[in-house]
């Protein structure tokens, strides 16, 4: 059983997950992408190749990272159980598991301990940055739907600065338009407009 999450601190309460579940679930997705490992070393085979080669002199794949990313998923999920807290050790901690079960093959403990050290470091690195490629994100950031509003609240323009720069017409009426109109009109045709009325007079 996880331990309480503390609030109050500004964190999001962590809703506990099925470890196990996940393991199954990244398992699946491993075993997909082995077999497109596979496969591609397939069609890339010198030698004589079917259909069935995906699976006898390919298949090694297949297992292989079915079983690391189903180690990784399973990881990562638990130890965020354990530490009610969903974050870059989480990662890490899943990460270098998966890296030391991809090194198994090997069947050398150096090798198995430096894929450990890589994958956990990278996702760890990873995700503390942000967890994205484009740029750091703080995890304390408010929400996304509150940002865009308070970037939105910052670099939005008075309308009469837009008005000056596009010019009034074609659908933009600011407050003052149709005397402005009239006097141009005057100006330039020299007779004045009067604005048609939209109801009757009795």
């Amino acid at each position: 059983m996880s331990p309480p999450q503390k609030e109050g601190d500004g964190e999001k309460p962590y809703t506990p997950v099925d470890a196990l579940d996940m393991g199954l679930r990244s398992v699946g997705i491993g075993a997909v992408v082995g077999f497109a490992a596979s496969a591609l070393q397939n069609a890339f085979d010198t030698n004589k190749a079917g259909i069935m080669t995906v699976f006898t002199r390919h298949g090694k794949s297949i297992p292989h990272m079915a079983l690391t990313v189903g180690a990784i998923g399973f990881g990562s999920t638990a130890v965020a159980n354990l530490r009610s807290k969903e974050d870059y050790v989480s990662a890490a901690a899943g990460a270098a598991l998966g890296g030391g079960v991809f090194g198994l093959p090997s069947k050398r403990l150096p090798i198995v301990l430096g894929y450990a050290a890589l994958y956990g470091s990278f996702a760890g690195l990873f995700v503390f940055t942000g967890g994205r490629f484009s740029g750091f994100q703080n995890f304390k950031e408010e929400d996304e739907f509150e940002r865009k509003e308070r970037m939105r609240a910052s670099r939005r323009r008075p309308i009469e600065e837009t008005i000056a720069e596009i010019g009034e017409g074609r659908g933009i009426r600011p407050p003052g338009y149709e005397e402005r109109r009239r006097q141009r009109l005057k100006e330039k045709y020299g007779f004045d407009i009067n604005p048609v009325k939209a109801t009757v007079d009795d």
